[in-house]
């Protein structure tokens, strides 16, 4: 497996959905889906139908150079809920947060909207913004 480094390139890229995620008025997800009572008494899960910029995010985080491949959760969770880190954080804790962020929607429906409703998704792209003008200018 290949790991590849996040370029100037990477980072504008996820910078720019940072107005986008965070505009006035806007939900993550369109609305959740499913929960519908089977014939047989069984009850659907529901899942959310996400707005396509929220997809749009998550695509583009889901690329290999923010891909951390032997993240742990846990840590990556604690990082996340240290907001000092976060405004400090290197490209490689980034890229492990951002990994955290991408895949716990597989485990738990609605992951992906509440990193960005709880500001998650807001501080590792303010600190990406900050790293991207280093990178730029440095």
């Amino acid at each position: 497996m290949q790991i590849t480094q996040a370029t100037p390139e990477d980072i504008a890229a996820l910078v720019a959905f940072l107005p986008l995620l965070y505009a006035d008025g806007f939900e993550p997800i369109k609305k959740w889906s499913g929960g519908q009572r089977n014939a047989d008494g069984s009850i659907n899960t529901t899942w959310p139908e996400y707005d396509e910029t929220v997809l749009a995010f998550y695509r583009t985080a889901s690329s290999a150079c923010w891909c951390d491949y032997a993240y742990d959760p846990a840590q990556a969770r604690q990082m996340l809920n240290d907001h000092t880190l976060v405004a400090n954080a290197s490209l490689a804790q980034i890229k492990t947060m951002l990994t955290y962020c991408q895949r716990g929607e597989r485990f738990n429906d609605g992951h992906w909207a509440s990193m960005i409703t709880q500001g998650h998704i807001r501080r590792l792209l303010t600190r990406l913004a900050e790293i991207g003008k280093i990178k730029k200018h440095g």
